[in-house]
């Protein structure tokens, strides 16, 4: 029987830190908002960028770009979860079966719907552009699939070295950017997907041993850091990719972005004591364990609600306003309900996978991962990481033309990343029950 959300709540050790929770609630919803926001679709059904419409939101990002605080989160849990799971392939399974299920399921459902549009021909105008741009939210998931992945050597790391470890993995972020923009040294900008994202990993796990002392060091130092090299440096003011620049804060990650998540990460830490009197209000709290429950789900599917919307208003000939005009905020605020509405009539549908199954002994089995099922495991998340990172860049369009993308100087096509995925997953649960 299904426990309710009241009860889940009540049964709430007083030990749990639940502004780590409310910060993971917070970031996801900062997300999808800002993504609703951001997107500026015209009569003629093509898909801007407000803030390539008004360059000067832009600098908002600096606030509202807050992936790094559900990075940061995640190093927090990850080192509790495999301290007190220490076999790498149960650890692996027990900490990405609400993240995959609901992905898998995201995946096999779009990868239908996209092979229907396509046989009948109906993959132009706005729904080529959302067979392409649903996809994006799945380089979210390959990322944190290699922090998961990589946890318990870097957690190991961080024991012995403590702040060390993370000061590495920044150096080797700032030599990164070094080599790509004084010595031109092609395809090194892509090694910043791991210094970077686990650099801000490595500060979930001094987070967890209560070794970030000093926050309100870590905003000045982040912000002064990104401000200089924003002004000074090749880097853009928007912390988040804008078309057609030449150099992203993002895609790939560069020193800039790192240091934008270290004063995110020191602000968040000042407004720790509030921000756990907030989340201990009993109101709050059952707000906070009820959008944990589904928030994997709710953020796979907004972008569809968001673009969904937008196909509704175009087919019903309901009038786009210029992006940014006087008329298009005026209805902002409509198309934000809509869209939460749709996103929610989705989570209604698929919630049902982000609920791990209850737990079944396994006769003779021991610590998870023991013998060959950490092997398993490292191969399983290997293929999902490259399968789904690869469908976040090439999209579900193309399916039946082999239209590809290059993901680290390796073409890829939507089958072949479909493929790859679903096979890593179930290598993933293989090893996890063995």
């Amino acid at each position: 029987m299904a426990i309710s959300v009241s009860e889940l709540a009540a049964r709430t050790p007083d030990t749990r830190d639940r502004y780590i929770d409310l910060l993971r609630v917070a970031s996801l919803a900062t997300v999808v908002l800002g993504h609703w926001l951001m997107a500026a679709v015209t009569a003629g059904g093509s898909v801007g960028n407000l803030l390539a419409v008004v360059p000067q939101l832009q600098v908002l990002t600096w606030v509202l770009q807050i992936m790094p605080v559900f990075f940061f989160v995640g190093g927090f849990s990850h080192a509790l979860s495999y301290r007190s799971r220490p076999g790498y392939a149960a650890f692996l399974r027990t900490r990405l079966q609400r993240l995959l299920r609901p992905t898998m399921v995201f995946i096999g459902v779009w990868t239908a719907a996209a092979l229907v549009v396509q046989l009948l021909g109906g993959d132009g105008g706005l729904t080529g552009v959302a067979l392409r741009l649903v996809a994006q939210p799945l380089w979210f998931i390959g990322i944190y699939l290699a922090m998961v992945a990589f946890t318990p050597p870097l957690l190991k790391l961080h024991e012995r070295y403590g702040w060390g470890a993370f000061t590495a993995l920044a150096g080797g972020a700032a030599l990164v950017d070094l080599l790509r923009f004084a010595a031109g040294v092609p395809y090194v900008e892509f090694l910043n997907f791991a210094f970077v994202w686990l650099a801000v990993h490595q500060l979930g796990f001094l987070r967890a041993d209560g070794r970030v002392r000093a926050p309100a060091a870590l905003a000045v130092c982040g912000l002064a850091g990104a401000a200089a090299l924003v002004a000074l440096g090749p880097y853009p003011l928007s912390m988040v990719g804008m078309p057609g620049e030449k150099v992203s804060n993002m895609a790939p990650p560069t020193f800039a972005l790192l240091c934008h998540a270290v004063w995110l990460v020191g602000a968040v830490e000042l407004l720790r004591g509030p921000g756990g009197r907030l989340a201990r209000r009993p109101a709050v709290w059952r707000a906070v364990v009820a959008a944990n429950g589904v928030a994997m789900t709710a953020f796979l599917w907004h972008l569809t609600a968001m673009l969904g919307v937008y196909g509704a208003m175009l087919a019903l000939d309901v009038p786009l306003p210029e992006p940014a005009s006087g008329a298009w905020w005026a209805q902002v605020p409509v198309r934000l309900a809509v869209a939460a509405a749709v996103t929610g009539l989705l989570v209604a549908a698929f919630r049902a996978v982000e609920r791990p199954p209850a737990r079944r002994a396994v006769p003779g089995a021991g610590a998870g991962g023991a013998g060959g099922s950490g092997p398993v495991a490292a191969l399983g998340i290997t293929l999902c990481l490259f399968g789904v990172l690869g469908l976040s860049m090439v999209g579900f369009g193309g399916l039946l033309e082999g239209r590809s993308a290059v993901l680290v100087a390796v073409p890829v096509t939507a089958p072949a990343a479909v493929v790859t995925a679903l096979a890593g997953w179930l290598l993933v649960e293989r090893a996890g029950r063995a």
